[in-house]
């Protein structure tokens, strides 16, 4: 047997977190007139939709320049990995890896994060109800950490600036690379998690009730 709310007509509000019992698909909440919906409407589309998105962004965000580096007023323009590689040479290494881990690890963490998310939410999976939990709530706290890469470079156009010089610049590539963040947290806030454990309600209650036909079955052929 089932024992989640919505199959017992009952829907949490998003705003107060009162428990209503819900008499249609789409209603106001019974205490602060909040109009929510037992699940989020279209959760995984949009979800996929602004994930698709941030990979999108993510291209670009990678080929254009991040950074144009002024030396004796020559500009030099640069990627995300040439100018990880120009921070190592100028010896701020932690200023490299900091913009390493903001500009790939981060991103690619929370990409693959969310299309496993997605999977876990539609099929079958091997992932514990606990680990899936876990999992969201990485992709949810990472979001905003990906912007430290915009701010490293903002702030460094700010300090390393010697005049003619040395000096940096940000370039187009931190526009694409600020889209690719904005996306993925549109991409977080789109996905119920509840619907994780929908699914896994979903296949658990199948393998109860196969389990009971083939017990029922055994029992049939005993007699």
């Amino acid at each position: 047997m089932s024992n989640k709310a919505l199959t017992a007509g009952l829907g949490s509000c998003p705003q107060c977190h009162k428990l209503n019992v819900m008499h249609v698909d789409k209603q106001a909440c019974s205490r602060c007139l909040t109009v929510f919906s037992a699940r989020k409407p279209k959760s995984i589309e949009y979800t996929l939709a602004w994930t698709i998105a941030a990979v999108v962004m993510f291209i670009p965000a990678n080929i254009y320049p991040m950074m144009v580096f002024y030396t004796l007023g020559k500009p030099d323009a640069s990627t995300i990995l040439e100018g990880i590689a120009i921070f190592i040479q100028m010896g701020m290494l932690p200023v490299a890896i900091i913009i390493f881990i903001a500009s790939f690890v981060v991103p690619l963490s929370k990409i693959m994060g969310l299309f496993t998310l997605m999977y876990n939410a539609k099929r079958k999976t091997k992932l514990t109800l606990k680990n899936q939990g876990k999992l969201y709530h990485m992709v949810e706290f990472l979001g905003p950490w990906s912007m430290l890469d915009v701010f490293v470079v903002t702030v460094m156009a700010a300090v390393v600036n010697l005049g003619f010089l040395t000096s940096i610049e940000v370039a187009s590539g931190i526009t694409y690379f600020t889209l690719m963040v904005v996306f993925t947290i549109f991409a977080a806030e789109s996905f119920d998690p509840r619907l994780l454990w929908d699914n896994h309600q979903k296949h658990h209650h199948g393998s109860i009730e196969t389990n009971q036909a083939y017990e029922n079955k055994g029992d049939h052929y005993g007699k």
